[in-house]
């Protein structure tokens, strides 16, 4: 089984929206995804709380968590999230970027977006890793 690691900052927005979509998506038994921040934040932003809760995620008792190497090391690939030079790093892991926008403190029309991206994007992950249910 393989593990993607979705990180960000503060684990409280796209990081955390692409985990949760990603194990929708995915077969548990072929891969799975996991979330973190370099920094992590109190929370999940509750706009993104509420635009999960559109698609019938529950993210409510979701909580950032700190990006370790020890998380990092059962990783496959890791997946950041338009942070530019403060996304992580981890050595001798296969990086892609989406640069995308930091949900926080949007309107909902534009976190719906954002999400809407995300989903697009996992989709075509799932797709190409050959992990779907």
């Amino acid at each position: 089984m393989k593990t993607i690691l979705f990180a960000c900052v503060h684990n409280a927005g796209r990081s955390q929206m692409a985990a949760a979509l990603f194990n929708r998506l995915a077969g548990p038994a072929k891969a799975r995804a996991i979330s973190a921040g370099t920094e992590p934040g109190a929370r999940v932003h509750p706009e993104v709380v509420a635009a999960m809760l559109e698609l019938g995620v529950d993210l409510s008792s979701a909580r950032p968590r700190l990006l370790t190497d020890e998380l990092a090391r059962g990783a496959a690939a890791l997946v950041t999230m338009g942070c530019g030079e403060a996304c992580p790093h981890v050595p001798g892991l296969a990086r892609d970027d989406w640069p995308l926008d930091d949900p926080k403190g949007q309107p909902i029309e534009r976190v719906r977006e954002i999400r809407d991206d995300i989903e697009a994007r996992v989709i075509r992950l799932v797709a190409s890793l050959d992990a779907g249910r």
